[in-house]
């Protein structure tokens, strides 16, 4: 009996897995708002009162850069260890991963109807993968191929230094720069970062300002979400813009991960925001600024870039993970 958790900056997701000859069956699963609780551990003695039994073995991917057992969240105020999660919980075997490095093994758990090819390459090769994963916060992790499987590992390249590739890019950076000093890959390709977009370009254009958006924010709604949705399906030029210029962005850093790996074994863009604007990624635009690398661009069109639709993705792979360690 295992418990795989996928922990991220908005939303908690806690399932309850058998494993089987088949694979891994979900027996029980819960989604938590990150936000009400001060920790882990109360939200998983929650889920425990719900589904009493005997646990084997736990595996948390977490939002955040992990080591020597302990992760310190960037986006919500928890620390969170391995050793102090065995102990109150009292589970044998607990394991804390990078939430992309569990979505990185849950691919290897997906069916055709789960990934949506933005490539005119489909097939991967047996090489290196790499995964992308904008949401709360940009994440990115690499599939080590060995020469029988892929290895996930787990890093903070996200948090790498943001790099405009031409003057509105570049504006944006000096935008952002003068509120928040440095900028990262992680301010820019995110929630946060689609916020920021919009604000820029009301700044830049003078307006006008969607009444929508401004009633939506002050009821309360994200307002990612809402200046998506304004861009999507009522075409609200700011808005517009705004998605339009996240996603060249989002191309062109997919392109900078997938040389850095190497990927010829394939992109995979996971996170909850890709499948939400999948019809404008399925746009030019997106492959336009993965492929625009010089020199590399014959290499980035060997590399099949998928969307990743299955949103249990990182909870799958965290139940894949905590399975292997339990027979180890």
């Amino acid at each position: 009996m295992i418990i795989a958790g996928d922990i991220g900056g908005t939303k908690v997701n806690l399932a309850y897995f058998e494993t089987e000859d088949e694979g891994l069956k979900v027996l029980y699963e819960k989604k938590y708002k990150s936000a009400d609780y001060s920790g882990l551990v109360p939200i998983i003695n929650d889920f425990l009162k719900e589904c009493p039994g005997r646990v084997d073995a736990a595996t948390f991917g977490i939002a955040g850069p992990v080591y020597d057992g302990k992760c310190k969240t960037p986006n919500l105020p928890w620390i969170v260890e391995e050793t102090k999660l065995e102990k109150e919980l009292e589970i044998g075997h607990v394991s804390m991963i990078n939430d992309l490095e569990a979505n990185a093994y849950g691919i290897r758990t997906l069916c055709s109807d789960d990934v949506y090819f933005l490539s005119k390459t489909k097939e991967p090769k047996l090489a290196n993968s790499a995964i992308i994963a904008a949401g709360t916060g940009l994440g990115e992790a690499g599939l080590f191929w060995n020469g029988k499987e892929h290895i996930p590992f787990a890093t903070e390249s996200g948090h790498a230094d943001y790099a405009p590739r031409n003057d509105e890019e570049f504006d944006l950076m000096m935008f952002m720069q003068h509120k928040h000093g440095r900028i990262s890959y992680d301010r820019v390709l995110s929630g946060s970062g689609m916020e920021e977009m919009y604000a820029f370009f009301v700044e830049r254009h003078g307006g006008p300002t969607s009444p929508e958006v401004e009633e939506r924010a002050k009821a309360g709604e994200d307002l990612a979400k809402v200046i998506t949705d304004q861009a999507l399906e009522r075409g609200d030029p700011m808005c517009c813009k705004a998605l339009e210029l996240f996603v060249k962005i989002y191309g062109a850093e997919a392109g900078n991960l997938a040389l850095h790996q190497l990927a010829r074994g394939g992109l995979y863009i996971g996170g909850g925001i890709a499948p939400k604007i999948l019809e404008e990624l399925k746009k030019p635009a997106f492959m336009e600024a993965f492929l625009d690398k010089g020199r590399m661009k014959e290499l980035l069109e060997t590399v099949p870039v998928a969307v990743i639709l299955n949103d249990k993705t990182a909870l799958q792979g965290a139940a894949v993970h905590a399975s292997q360690r339990r027979v180890k």
